[in-house]
């Protein structure tokens, strides 16, 4: 409480001494879709007391309308001033926790099923770190995939107008608190990956709803237009969001152990066999959209087999080499999920699906240090490489038997996630397409 009272009096002040006129208080539906709404400085102090109330009914996941007063109870540690906005009666930003009407927190609330978890975690003695690769496109408009540029991996080019547009976006992030560790041009035209300094998962979630934010609305400034889909053009590399993820406990990696195998400590092997475990079961929460699957196909790095490794990136659980004397780097990077998940609660899955590979005391399979593509389907069978689901109804299916995922989201968000994703997918089945019309429709 008392940290809270300091970050409260901190934030009184700033909003005073900077002249902050409004403050927009942020929070996610269950589908990551980043919802706001806005008041003005002289209503901060009964929000910070008090929350504000607001109708829930029509947030995607959350109440219905007979049960529809809910509570924004803003996290003063969240506080940051936009610096995008102007300097006279400035605009700054603070991301909520959703209570019930009696002040309890809300079980929909995707902030707080992350919070549950890291609390497991934490009584465990652990603190789960992440750091995760945000790949994206830039685009001319929305309506179109028309390139911005036709770079490759690492190209830099004096005219480039998207190098112009990172930069932007990495001073944004910089000013907003957020710590980039690299941006650069990715595999394919036009895409584009910024990489955050690994934090506490809570933190992340948070910082990568903001990257998110940040990189459209630069790109919005500029007249062009950025997009997270992870497959938005046929043929091409698609958008990942590899998870580069560690457990610390008093202070230490507990993933490292010098003598241990690729210096994996039995912790951290454990949790890598729990990713790969339960990777099925969690797929439809990292990869929750249709077009998800569209990027989960073999070829175009995508990691759609079930192994782990070191240098393969076929792989889906990869163990990074670290340097002699940076045991603390330690870490094992999953490489399913897209940047168009709900961070909260993909962050959350993954937690649970590690920690119950340390808790069954399960050991990963060998590990692949081929390129699994390369592999023939017995090949693959002999090495016992099994794949992730290959589409979004097969993901829902898996999902839908899975013990593991109920309990980490618990059982309102486990089925207003399903009940949304069942939908999705049945709409999109009923589709008839312009392939099925151009292959078929001659021929039959």
């Amino acid at each position: 409480m008392e940290k809270r009272d300091e970050a409260k009096e901190y934030v009184l002040k700033v909003v005073k001494e900077r002249n902050i006129k409004f403050i927009k208080l942020w929070f996610t539906d269950i589908l990551g879709f980043l919802k706001s709404f806005t008041i003005t400085a002289e209503e901060l102090p009964g929000a910070l007391e008090r929350g504000v109330a607001f109708d829930g009914s029509s947030i995607e996941g959350f109440v219905r309308i007979e049960e529809s007063d809910m509570i924004a109870m803003p996290d003063p540690s969240t506080f940051c001033v936009l610096p995008w906005r102007p300097k006279d009666y400035g605009v700054a930003r603070m991301f909520c926790d959703i209570l019930n009407s009696d002040g309890t927190p809300f079980e929909g609330d995707p902030r707080y099923v992350l919070r549950r978890n890291l609390k497991k975690a934490a009584e465990k003695g652990f603190t789960y770190y992440v750091g995760p690769e945000l790949e994206y496109f830039y685009f001319k408009n929305s309506e179109s995939t028309e390139f911005l540029d036709f770079g490759g991996y690492f190209d830099a080019t004096p005219l480039d107008m998207a190098i112009d547009l990172r930069r932007q976006t990495v001073l944004l992030l910089n000013e907003m608190g957020i710590n980039v560790e690299v941006s650069h041009h990715e595999v394919a035209y036009s895409q584009h990956e910024i990489d955050i300094k690994y934090a506490d998962a809570l933190t992340m979630a948070d910082n990568v709803m903001t990257h998110k934010m940040v990189v459209k609305q630069v790109a919005l400034m500029n007249g062009v237009y950025a997009t997270f889909m992870p497959k938005p053009v046929y043929g091409i590399n698609g958008s990942g969001m590899h998870v580069h993820q560690s457990l610390f406990k008093d202070g230490k990696n507990a993933f490292y152990d010098p003598n241990g195998y690729y210096g994996l400590s039995k912790i951290g092997l454990g949790f890598v066999a729990g990713l790969l475990k339960y990777a099925p079961e969690i797929t439809a929460v990292t990869c929750q959209w249709v077009n998800s699957y569209k990027r989960l196909i073999p070829g175009y790095e995508a990691p759609a087999y079930i192994c782990w490794g070191r240098r393969n990136r076929s792989a889906l659980v990869r163990v990074p080499a670290v340097s002699e004397g940076m045991g603390n780097a330690t870490r094992a990077e999953y490489r399913a999920p897209d940047p168009a998940c709900n961070p909260y609660l993909a962050f959350s899955v993954m937690l649970a699906a590690g920690l119950k590979g340390i808790e069954e005391n399960l050991e990963p399979p060998e590990p692949v240090e081929v390129d699994v593509y390369e592999l023939t389907e017995e090949e693959r069978k002999r090495l016992g490489i099994e794949t992730l689901p290959g589409s979004l109804g097969e993901a829902i299916t898996v999902m839908e038997k899975s013990e593991l995922v109920r309990e980490c989201l618990g059982d309102h968000v486990f089925e207003s996630f399903i009940r949304n994703k069942k939908k999705e997918w049945d709409v999109y089945r009923a589709q008839v397409t312009e392939f099925e019309v151009k292959r078929y429709l001659p021929l039959l």
